[in-house]
């Protein structure tokens, strides 16, 4: 695991209990250690068969586990079935996680929530990949904090390819320059794009999101980029993204189960 004695150093307030904390409205259903392997079965069979349809090949597509408010039990049992890669949204959850597994054969931690600016050392410390920056300061924070011993910082470019006002994510008429300083910067790898398009009712409509994204993807690419990562595709729409080219799909409920309303 990278940077463990930067975790010691600043370790946080423990998890949130229920009620405290992050997702102070919602709790988790309870899932099993069983139910996870076999919600992880059926996930990579489902991602299989639409990359069968697109006609590509199911061993191009990562899948990166969402486990922000996820007891330290559910992470294990998901390596316990060979999943290796876990997304993480708030670093006060995500830091215990890290140090507790440790010792296990090494997960490896994506940092996909929202980077704050007085966040970035931790994040650049203890995680190999971070699918948010969005602007010159963040991507240059990053750059600076990523310790000498570990590789370069794997990094996608977050792209607001819906045009929501709620959502975080450089414009498509601003990627240009942002990918430019990014791969310019030495500490980090420019690994390629992340969306979080709004859900449509009609799957037809999620296409073009997604298709836009792998558009500009393409097209940086044409100028010598060499980005291989299209992060795109959650529990609700991951078939879709993975028909419009997604190498990297984010679940979260379809492994761990659903999130239910806390009643007051």
């Amino acid at each position: 695991m990278h940077g463990k004695g930067s975790i010691a150093k600043a370790l946080p307030d423990p998890l949130p209990q229920a009620g405290k904390g992050h997702d102070t409205h919602t709790r988790m259903t309870p899932a099993t250690p069983e139910s996870i392997a076999q919600n992880l079965a059926k996930v990579r069979a489902r991602i299989a068969r639409a990359a069968t349809t697109a006609g590509r090949d199911p061993g191009s597509i990562r899948l990166l586990a969402v486990s922000k408010a996820q007891p330290l039990a559910a992470l294990a049992a998901a390596l316990d079935a060979g999943q290796n890669e876990f997304g993480e949204n708030y670093l006060q959850q995500a830091l215990p996680k890290m140090q507790a597994l440790a010792a296990r054969r090494e997960p490896v931690w994506h940092f996909i929530g929202a980077v704050q600016t007085n966040k970035t050392r931790l994040v650049a410390e203890n995680f190999a990949w971070v699918h948010t920056v969005d602007r010159q300061k963040i991507a240059q924070r990053l750059n600076d904090q990523r310790p000498a011993q570990l590789p370069p910082l794997n990094v996608c470019i977050e792209v607001n390819v819906s045009g929501e006002h709620s959502k975080t994510g450089v414009t498509p008429q601003a990627l240009a320059a942002l990918a430019a300083l990014v791969a310019d910067l030495p500490r980090l790898k420019l690994r390629g794009l992340m969306a979080i398009p709004a859900v449509e009712a009609d799957a037809e409509k999620q296409h073009p999101p997604f298709r836009r994204l792998r558009e500009l993807l393409d097209g940086l690419n044409i100028q010598g980029y060499g980005m291989d990562t299209l992060s795109m595709g959650m529990s609700a729409d991951f078939e879709v993204a993975i028909a419009e080219g997604a190498t990297l799909v984010r679940l979260g409920t379809a492994i761990f189960g659903a999130r239910a309303a806390k009643h007051s």
